[in-house]
C-alpha cells in the first residue's frame, strides 16, 4: 500500500509543478522576463527605490549565470547615477523622512542603490563605485538617531546595506545599528501574536482594520521584510550575537506566510483577510517565494515544511504572471497598502516586481541544481 501512495505522490507532485520542474525551464523564463524588462525600460533612470530594487534582482541573475549583457544594464544605471543615491553634499540638511529628491540622503528609500553599487564593486573594485556608500552609511551609523526604519519596506531598502557594508569595511557598527534599527522598527509596527509587520504605524490594529475588521498586513510590505531578513542571513556571520534572533524571526514569518497562501500559488495583497482585496498578486508573492526557497537552500527552512508552498509560488509566477512577451503581470502598482477594488492584471507590471521575480527563480534554479 505504501508503494502506490508514493506514487500517487509523485504523480500529483509533478503535475502540479511538471512544468517548472527543470533547470532549463527555469533559466528560459528569467531570461525571458528580464530581456523583456532591460529591452523595453532604459536604464537611464533615478536610483530610488523602485528601480533600484529591480537591480537587486539583476544583480543575483549575474551572480548566478554570469550574463555580461544583463550585468552592462545595471553598470550603465550605476553610471548614470553617478553611483550615488540621493546627491546633497550638505550634511546639515540630510534627511530622513519620506522625500524623492536629493536632500533626503539619509532615507532609505535613497540607500538601496548601494546594494547593488556594492555588488558591482566587488566583480570589479574601482574606488568610486563604493565612495558615497561610504561617506552616507558611515555618517548614519555615527548619529545618535535609531528611527531611521520607520515603514516595512525601508528593512528591505537598507539591512541588506548595513551587512555588505560590514562586510566591506570590517566595521561591527554596522552590526549594532542594524540590530538598533530594526529594534525600533519591531516597537512600531511588529506584531508579536501574527509574527507579521504592518506597513507603518498608520496601519497597526486596531487603529487601522482591513474591511471585514481583521488585521491588515500588506502582503508587499511583509515581503520586503522576508526578502530582507533573507539577504541580511545570507551576509551575517554565523558567530553574531544576533545571528539566531534573525533566524527565529525569519522562520516564524515563514511559518505565518505559508499558512496564508492562496491554492494557485499567491498570496493576496491583505495577507489574512483574502476578501479584502482578492486576487492575484505578483510582487509579495515574488519576494515570499525568493524567501522559502532561499530558507530551504541554506538550511534554516525545513525541506518537508515549506518545499510545497515556495514550489506553488514559483508555479505561479512562471505559469501565471509571466505573459508570453516576457511581461511579469500582476503586479500591484506603488503603494502602501492592499486597496479594495484596484485593478491589478496581467498588464500590471513595475520594476520592483521583475527584481523580485527574478530573486525567486534564481533561488528556484539553485533549489533544482541541488536536486
Amino acid at each position: 500500500m505504501r508503494k502506490y501512495v508514493l506514487l500517487y505522490f509523485l504523480l500529483v507532485t509533478y503535475s502540479v509543478f511538471g512544468q517548472e520542474a527543470s533547470k532549463k525551464d527555469v533559466l528560459s523564463k528569467l531570461t525571458l522576463a528580464n530581456q523583456y524588462w532591460q529591452t523595453n525600460h532604459k536604464p537611464e533612470v533615478w536610483a530610488f527605490w523602485d528601480q533600484a530594487a529591480y537591480h537587486s534582482g539583476n544583480m543575483e541573475f549575474y551572480k548566478e549565470f554570469k550574463n555580461i549583457d544583463f550585468l552592462k544594464y545595471s553598470e550603465d544605471w550605476a553610471n548614470f547615477n553617478e553611483w550615488k543615491g540621493a546627491k546633497s553634499t550638505d550634511r546639515s540638511n540630510w534627511k530622513y523622512s519620506y522625500g524623492e529628491t536629493d536632500d533626503f540622503v539619509l532615507f532609505g528609500d535613497w540607500q538601496i542603490c548601494f546594494q547593488t553599487y556594492i555588488d558591482l564593486y566587488h566583480i570589479d573594485p574601482k574606488a568610486n563605485k563604493i565612495a558615497r556608500a561610504l561617506e552616507v552609511m558611515d555618517y548614519q551609523i555615527h548619529t545618535k538617531e535609531n528611527d531611521y526604519w520607520w515603514w516595512a519596506d525601508g528593512l528591505y531598502m537598507v539591512m541588506p546595506v548595513m551587512t555588505k557594508m560590514y562586510k566591506l569595511t570590517k566595521n561591527p557598527l554596522y552590526l549594532e545599528k542594524l540590530h538598533e534599527y530594526l529594534a525600533y522598527a519591531d516597537d512600531i509596527m511588529y506584531d508579536k501574536d501574527e509574527k507579521l509587520y504592518y506597513r507603518d504605524a498608520k496601519y497597526v490594529y486596531p487603529k487601522h482594520k482591513s474591511t471585514h475588521g481583521k488585521k491588515d498586513f500588506w502582503a508587499r510590505g511583509d515581503g520586503w521584510v522576508f526578502a530582507g531578513l533573507a539577504k541580511v542571513l545570507q551576509d551575517l556571520p554565523k558567530d553574531n550575537i544576533y545571528y539566531n534572533h534573525y533566524v527565529r524571526r525569519f522562520q516564524d514569518m515563514a511559518s505565518v506566510i505559508v499558512s496564508c497562501q492562496q491554492e494557485e500559488g499567491f498570496w493576496t495583497r491583505s495577507m489574512l483577510d483574502p476578501e479584502h482585496a482578492p486576487g492575484r498578486e505578483s510582487s509579495g508573492t515574488a519576494f515570499f517565494t525568493y524567501g522559502l526557497l532561499w530558507g530551504i537552500n541554506n538550511g534554516l527552512l525545513d525541506h518537508d515544511k515549506f518545499e510545497v508552498g515556495a514550489k506553488k509560488g514559483w508555479d505561479y509566477l512562471s505559469n501565471h504572471a509571466l505573459q508570453s512577451d516576457g511581461r511579469v503581470g500582476y503586479i500591484q502598482p506603488i503603494g502602501e497598502k492592499a486597496i479594495p477594488g484596484q485593478v491589478v492584471d496581467a498588464n500590471s507590471t513595475a520594476p520592483f516586481g521583475v527584481g523580485a521575480f527574478l530573486l525567486a527563480g534564481v533561488e528556484m534554479y539553485r533549489y533544482l541544481n541541488e536536486k
